[in-house]
């Protein structure tokens, strides 16, 4: 079974998300929308598959990231997130929420090792 297949999005807090978009859209050319920017992409040679990379600043203090108290989260896209959830539990790894579903896709919340909260997101390409 694949798990992992790509980043799905970085999400980081900080003092002034508004500000911050508008930073990298003037400096580093983001094409920006409400939620950040959206990075999209080909899988491969196949130019049929398209997939996308979310880049979102965050108010500082969110708390969207808890438990973690992180300044970051990672976003993985991955195939199949129920099996790959079933499997994590086996495994003894934190699963912070239940699957939620969206017309973009399906999500769940884990903590790593060292504590950092992380999404999972199979998309509904």
């Amino acid at each position: 079974m694949k798990k992992v297949t790509g980043v799905g999005g970085i999400f980081f807090k900080c003092k002034d998300p508004k500000k911050m978009t508008e930073w990298y859209q003037k400096h580093l050319g983001l094409t920006t929308n409400p939620y950040g920017a959206t990075f999209e992409w080909y899988e491969g040679a196949d130019s049929t598959k398209k997939g996308q990379t979310q880049w979102t600043p965050f108010p500082e203090t969110t708390k969207y990231f808890e438990p973690s108290t992180k300044e970051f989260m990672i976003n993985y896209r991955v195939e199949n997130l129920e099996a790959l959830v079933d499997e994590l539990k086996k495994e003894d790894v934190t699963i912070v929420d239940t699957i939620e579903t969206y017309d973009y896709g399906k999500f769940v919340h884990i903590l790593d090792a060292e504590g950092n909260k992380v999404q999972l997101w199979e998309p509904m390409d």
